[in-house]
């Protein structure tokens, strides 16, 4: 190893003058300072109605979350629907705004249907060509009136039209299990197999046609059910022609979101075992001064740093389109899924006994880090869908798509 000699300082200042003398045109991401008063606004709604304390009392509700509280977080501050465009009832902002907000609402263990309403249906909705159907029940999931959830069984976070078991096309006939949001959602788009192909439909969860199963989860704030319809009613949201697109673009933008929120609540963590390293003492002294935890907590920040930096790049390839979406939302779920579970797991042994009592919120994020590295596909699935769209099925004349910053 080069020690602190005059010989290796100036090898170490000659590698740091290489890495640092960039070309001026390349371009980095930076966040407005609309985009910074957003993160504030919504830091501070959080911090007002959800917590480890909202959690706990969610837990034991139903439904599991307050429709108030929902409903200000969609007509109040726009938050639902951030990344719709205006002419559908949206904020006309980005991708990027929207992976903000959900950051922060990640950091704060927020309660209600993020994953069905805002990760995956209103997505699909948008992606969907225009129709009442479709403008109606956008409006409606935008403004925070109705929930919906997102019954599409997929495959490692892709979609594949094989695994669809529901079939008609007026009336919906089939089982689709573990249903995120179900329970309590108002609406269901649901993925049908037709004489023409594959369908995007919309269901009333009310429907005496629907019945809705509740599973017992290990998260008690992501709440899953099992959805069984027997000649329900449907309304036709993107026929067999663009279901296939509509789907895929959801999946890979609710992969995208997922991502935001784990990193949130990773940084959540990370920042309670810091902060509790260096006030707890041992040996009389902070347990941050051992090398042991020092260095769990720099490694942790690393992951951090690196899950935020694939996130963003994430929502910003797929806001412009200069990045294969699929690569990108995989890139970016399997970074963040492995650094949320991680930290996790170290922010229990952080705090040793009192990270394992029922008391600490510590437990209600590893929870929900491991019911989230469930969803959507594993971290493991995503580095096996990198590795096949990089090595196994790229060639030299069509490379895959990724975004360079230029």
């Amino acid at each position: 190893m080069c020690g602190p000699t005059p010989v290796c300082r100036g090898r170490r200042s000659r590698v740091a003058e290489k890495f640092t003398d960039q070309p001026e045109n390349v371009a980095e991401f930076e966040f407005s300072p609309e985009q910074a008063q957003l993160r504030d606004a919504v830091r501070k709604f959080s911090a007002e109605h959800f917590g480890e304390a909202e959690a706990r009392v969610q837990m034991e509700s139903e439904p599991r979350f307050d429709r108030k509280v929902w409903q200000r977080l969609g007509a109040e501050l726009g938050v639902l629907g951030l990344s719709v465009p205006e002419s559908d009832g949206g904020v006309g902002g980005t991708l990027v705004d929207q992976g903000i907000a959900v950051e922060e609402l990640g950091a704060a263990l927020a309660t209600g249907p993020l994953f069905g309403t805002v990760y995956l249906a209103i997505p699909a909705l948008v992606a969907a060509s225009g129709g009442t159907v479709r403008d109606e029940l956008l409006g409606a999931l935008v403004e925070g009136t109705r929930t919906a959830a997102f019954a599409v069984p997929d495959r490692a976070g892709a979609f594949d039209p094989a695994a669809v078991t529901v079939t008609g096309t007026d009336a919906l006939t089939g089982t689709v299990e573990r249903v995120v949001d179900a329970d309590d959602a108002d609406e269901l788009l649901v993925a049908a197999t037709g004489p023409d192909g594959v369908g995007l439909y919309a269901v009333d969860a009310s429907s005496t046609a629907v019945q809705r199963t509740p599973l017992v989860t290990l998260d008690l704030t992501r709440p899953q059910a099992t959805v069984e319809l027997a000649g329900a009613p449907a309304r036709l949201i993107a026929g067999p022609d663009e279901a296939t697109r509509v789907i895929e673009h959801a999946l890979q933008v609710g992969s995208t979101l997922l991502a935001a929120e784990q990193v949130g609540a990773a940084a959540h963590l990370l920042n309670l075992s810091v902060e509790y390293a260096k006030s707890r003492l041992q040996f009389g002294r902070p347990i941050g001064s051992f090398q042991a935890v020092k260095h769990r907590l720099a490694e942790g920040m690393v992951d951090l740093e690196h899950a935020r930096s694939a996130t963003y790049h994430a929502v910003w390839a797929l806001t412009d389109g200069s990045d294969d979406p699929a690569l990108a939302a995989s890139i970016a779920q399997s970074l963040a899924s492995a650094a949320f579970s991680r930290i996790a797991a170290d922010t229990i042994q952080v705090h040793g006994g009192i990270g394992f009592t029922w008391e600490h919120q510590a437990h209600l994020f590893l929870k929900r880090a491991t019911t989230d590295a469930a969803l959507l596909g594993s971290a493991e699935a995503h580095r096996d869908r990198v590795a096949a769209l990089v090595l196994d099925t790229a060639t030299a004349d069509r490379p895959p798509r990724v975004a360079t910053g230029v």
